[in-house]
């Protein structure tokens, strides 16, 4: 079974308080994981990587035969597939954990750029992770 996966990591500040939003769905569009999470403040760029490391982990839980993950995040997707270079020591960091945890990965993973609108839902996600914490704050 292939299921996509959906990231998204929100920021208000940059660096600020931060969020991040998955999704995980069958080819059929069935919801497997819909999670929202705050993840304290940090950068965009490094919540939409913490959001793809949270996707990783759910994803390694579920049985597939292929992973493709859908991110509006240019630059991390870039920088993954090595069109663009790492400048950021945080990023790095994380450039090396995400690479790690791809590549122990059961099953093959893409990873593909997708417009905005293509990702609302783990948009709206990760903005929930930030709202459930500035309320309760």
């Amino acid at each position: 079974m292939i299921l996509h996966g959906f990231t998204d990591g929100a920021s208000r500040g940059n660096p600020g308080e931060s969020g991040i939003g998955i999704v995980i769905r069958t080819e059929g569009g069935d919801n497997l994981v819909a999670e929202a999470s705050y993840i304290g403040k940090t950068t965009n760029n490094a919540a939409e990587y913490e959001a793809l490391l949270a996707l990783l982990d759910r994803a390694q839980q579920l049985s597939c035969s292929r992973l493709i993950i859908h991110s509006d995040s240019e630059l991390m997707v870039r920088q993954l597939s090595g069109s663009y270079k790492i400048k950021s020591p945080n990023l790095k960091e994380y450039y090396r954990r995400a690479k790690e945890k791809l590549a122990s990965m059961p099953f093959p993973v893409e990873i593909r750029h997708v417009l905005r609108e293509e990702n609302s839902e783990a948009d709206r996600l990760a903005n929930i992770g930030i709202d459930r914490h500035v309320r309760t704050a």
